[in-house]
């Protein structure tokens, strides 16, 4: 029997080093704004108001701890040795490009941050987390054991949460967690389709691959989690992304495809075979029928939808429909606004847009829906999880003052090897996990 189940986004808060490395490639964004000089309090802030105004609407909203930035620990285990002071001098003069990576602060994206499925879809009917390893990225590989612990404090019973490492770190095994996952269904607490989407699959050489970028997400990463997760065949569905696509710029399939209940808002160009794709999610859909919304190359142009990152928005229920959370740059981009005008004009599922300002994400690729993990609990699940981290008034205050407090205005890659800013960022990591009640999540710590 279903049980009332909500979908609760846990958005990441900006770390203190957010910044402008341009380490992404594939991401048209985060190369285009290379060594641009950043505002990390500007950007919290950012994230901050997208959140309380997404609580303000009655969303169920969390949040997820920045990671500690620079990554000593990293530096060390590359060979640098000496106080955290001598390091950084060390791999600032010897290699600015490992510093600009042990500094980034990419964890901000919770959309990679894990694969999660809600228990209605699971064998022993518990929500699981899998951390993402994002093996295909030296800056973003170094994440997933702080993300864990992340996890497993704040879902920490283990009769309602079951966790599981994050896959080895090898190419063949990529994964890029939520990024590249969705789930389709009638109700939150019923069971679902869960929608893997890969870029190639990493034991065929003779398979379709995108030949400029790289796939980041393999079929066999996909597998693995599903097997992990104790998901049944009958409600999994894998599909290859389009290789165009990922050569336009699309590095998630989050780029170019949402999707809420029963509803697949996409590009034409999203999938290798996109009849195929719908077919395979409409013969597993149990008790409603798929919406899917498709936007063709002559609406948005798949430059354009890369460009305002229109697919990188959060897809949301309302009382009247679905409202499509979108970056302010949906509204800079003409064949995008246009087309937004004409899809709420029209009768389909999604019938309102909301505009959110969230540039300093985006000027380094990221929108609406990269700054979010979403989380499908039941009461009893919500009830069970760490509160300390849900969205309130009160909390959303403290963190607007923690942040006014400890975060800069500006920030360039030359001050990444200031010792001061290393002190600053566990100074102000220290007081979060009090704040948030979370424990010695980082390694300074313990």
């Amino acid at each position: 029997m279903a049980k009332h189940a909500v979908e609760a986004n846990f958005d990441g808060l900006v770390g203190p080093t957010h910044n402008y490395a341009g380490l992404s490639w594939g991401n048209v964004a985060s190369k285009s704004n290379v060594r641009s000089v950043s505002n990390p309090r500007e950007a919290a802030l950012q994230g901050l108001a997208k959140m309380k105004r997404l609580a303000d609407r009655g969303y169920i909203q969390g949040v997820l701890p920045p990671h500690e930035r620079p990554h000593i620990p990293t530096l060390q285990a590359l060979g640098f040795s000496g106080s955290d002071g001598e390091i950084l001098r060390a791999v600032a003069e010897q290699s600015p490009s490992v510093l600009a990576s042990a500094s980034s602060a990419s964890a901000m994206w919770t959309a990679n941050a894990a694969t999660v499925s809600p228990s209605a879809d699971t064998a022993d009917h518990r929500v699981h987390f899998t951390p993402a390893n994002l093996s295909a990225k030296f800056h973003r590989s170094i994440e997933h054991v702080v993300t864990g612990r992340a996890l497993k404090s704040i879902f920490a019973d283990e009769s309602w949460f079951a966790h599981h490492p994050a896959l080895p770190s090898v190419s063949q095994f990529g994964d890029e967690g939520a990024a590249n996952h969705t789930r389709l269904c009638g109700g939150y607490g019923e069971p679902g389709v869960e929608l893997f989407v890969y870029g190639q699959i990493a034991f065929n050489e003779q398979a379709p691959a995108p030949r400029l970028y790289p796939a980041r997400q393999t079929l066999e990463a996909s597998q693995a989690i599903a097997r992990l997760h104790g998901l049944k065949d009958s409600h999994v569905v894998f599909a290859q992304q389009n290789p165009d696509a990922i050569d336009a710029g699309v590095f998630h399939n989050d780029v170019i495809a949402v999707g809420n209940g029963n509803t697949l808002f996409y590009h034409e160009l999203a999938f290798l075979d996109e009849d195929s794709v719908l077919a395979d999610i409409r013969s597993r859909l149990t008790g409603t029928k798929l919406e899917a919304v498709r936007v063709s190359s002559e609406q948005v142009p798949l430059e354009d939808a890369v460009a305002s990152y229109l697919f990188n928005s959060q897809l949301l229920n309302t009382p009247d429909g679905m409202m499509l959370a979108v970056p302010g740059e949906c509204r800079e981009v003409e064949s995008v606004s246009r087309y937004l005008d004409e899809l709420v004009d029209g009768s389909g599922p999604i019938t309102s847009v909301e505009v959110f300002d969230v540039k300093q994400s985006m000027r380094n690729g990221g929108g609406p829906a990269c700054l979010r993990l979403r989380v499908v609990l039941t009461d009893d699940e919500l009830k069970a999880m760490h509160q300390g981290v849900m969205l309130t008034d009160a909390l959303y205050e403290r963190l607007t003052t923690w942040v006014e407090a400890h975060y800069r205005e500006e920030l360039t890659q030359e001050d990444l090897s200031d010792p001061m800013l290393l002190d600053e960022v566990r100074k102000a990591l220290d007081e979060l996990t009090g704040i948030l009640g979370l424990g010695s999540v980082y390694d300074f710590q313990r």
